[in-house]
């Protein structure tokens, strides 16, 4: 895969309390009742809570999750992505205060199929 203009090679490592996170979707989803939830651009209904996995953790985050489990994160609370390459494909980040994560899952929300799962 070629690396796109705005993508970091390595690893990213979180300051402080904050949490980096990954495969956080913004379109449509779809609940396992068959439900749709329209893509949520903001401007009609506002911004929701999301979930994402975590990535990786600030050295000062002494929160009980962990990486790779999932966290919701409150609306808006999130940062603009940046693609990593850390040496097995292009991965979307973005990162989140500790205090903005409203609840964790060790395993993927099941209520949501999340991208192209649907």
């Amino acid at each position: 895969m070629a690396l796109t203009q705005n993508t970091v090679q390595g690893t990213l490592t979180p300051i402080g309390k904050r949490v980096i996170v990954k495969n956080m979707y913004f379109g449509e989803q779809k609940t396992k009742s068959g439900l749709i939830i329209r893509d949520d651009n903001g401007t009609s209904r506002g911004i929701y809570p999301r979930w994402g996995q975590v990535h990786s953790i600030g050295p000062d985050n002494e929160e009980q999750y962990k990486v790779n489990d999932w966290v919701l994160v409150a609306h808006g609370r999130w940062t603009r992505s940046v693609m990593l390459d850390e040496g097995a494909g292009e991965m979307e980040l973005r990162m989140v205060d500790e205090s903005d994560i409203l609840a964790y899952s060790d395993e993927k929300p099941d209520d949501v199929y999340i991208g192209d799962e649907v």
